[in-house]
């Protein structure tokens, strides 16, 4: 049995406990937040608190709050020498107060409270200054279904910075498609599995081979066009700017290709 204390009541926070608290192998010693008023649904579930001074002793303490706060709370966590593990794709370990243990325990997906997430298909990166935490974390990792994969800080770093490409810089793309939708009343929804077989395809080939549309035909016309429909200004900026990555990518093809 492994012991866990969640510290932080985010995403990443929610998204653990629920997990860890249907697995048969882990149990939940804790679950702190400065305001008690985010945990008030699951004080029936688990002991929880606002006062680090009363947080009982715990195989790992897992702190998932925002990246700016994490040195702070290690460094006000009022004991030494256990193990604590935040969830930061792009914090350093050595962000975390020196006096204990330190470790990343780091779920590369994005977490949204009320979505459900089957974690067993969320890849757990892990650090650590010391090696014999290793194990554990990867323990971990394993009895909640996940597969784990140690890293190093810049591996972890470039990890991140790519999941940003792939997630958020995606999503505000969609959010883009969405607004040029409803500009002329047409439903998003009949773009769904568009998004759908593009996030598919790139399962069994690259995303260079992948790449199709105006940009990598270099079709100008249409191109043309397209800049003609945008009346945003910002839209017609990020337009450009991808449809001049995608070519610089690809190069100058003949439309028929």
């Amino acid at each position: 049995m492994i012991t866990v204390s969640i510290l932080g009541a985010g995403n990443v926070a929610t998204h653990l406990f629920e997990v860890f608290l249907h697995s048969e192998t882990i149990k939940i010693v804790q679950w702190y937040n400065r305001s008690l008023r985010a945990l008030a649904m699951y004080q029936d579930q688990v002991e929880t608190t606002n006062n680090l001074n009363d947080l009982k002793p715990a195989d790992v303490y897992i702190i998932a709050v925002s990246d700016d706060a994490i040195s702070g709370l290690s460094e006000q966590l009022p004991f030494k020498n256990r193990l604590i593990a935040h969830t930061s794709g792009s914090v350093s370990v050595y962000d975390l107060d020196k006096k204990n243990r330190r470790a990343v325990f780091y779920p590369l997906q994005t977490f949204s409270k009320g979505v459900a997430i089957d974690m067993s298909a969320v890849p757990i990166c892990i650090e650590t200054t010391e090696k014999q935490d290793v194990p554990l974390l990867k323990a971990l990792g394993k009895q909640i279904g996940c597969h784990t994969h140690k890293v190093n800080s810049e591996q972890r770093r470039a990890l991140h910075l790519a999941a940003v490409f792939v997630n958020n810089f995606t999503n505000q793309l969609y959010r883009v498609a969405h607004e040029i939708t409803e500009q002329e009343g047409v439903e998003f929804d009949i773009l769904k599995p568009l998004i759908l077989e593009t996030a598919n395809k790139v399962q069994t080939i690259s995303p260079y081979l992948a790449q199709t549309g105006p940009a990598k035909r270099n079709d100008k016309k249409t191109i043309k066009k397209h800049l003609k429909l945008l009346t945003n200004e910002h839209h017609q900026a990020i337009y450009k700017l991808l449809t001049s990555s995608i070519k610089k990518t690809h190069g100058s093809i003949p439309r028929n290709n």
